[in-house]
């Protein structure tokens, strides 16, 4: 589907087809993301899509927990081995 870029104040941008945000269960105020794959030469869009934790387990938590296993990642595997 073909589409133009139009400018949007200060910025440029190209509008969503309804029927596609309806598919992705997207409405004004969505958050995407933006990213241009270097390999294809293409610019990607994807919703953000929030994960929600079991109560009691909040994002900073997860974030703690994440950046531990990236630190002892190799630690972990060895130990995962034995």
């Amino acid at each position: 589907m073909h589409r133009k870029v139009c400018s949007i104040g200060n910025s440029q941008g190209v509008s969503i087809p309804a029927e596609m945000l309806e598919k992705l269960d997207l409405s004004i105020g969505s958050e995407v993301d933006v990213q241009f794959d270097e390999k294809i030469s293409k610019i990607v869009i994807e919703p953000v899509r929030r994960k929600k934790y079991p109560k009691g387990i909040d994002r900073e938590f997860v974030s703690q927990v994440n950046e531990f296993i990236a630190k002892y990642e190799s630690a972990l595997k060895k130990l995962a081995k034995k």
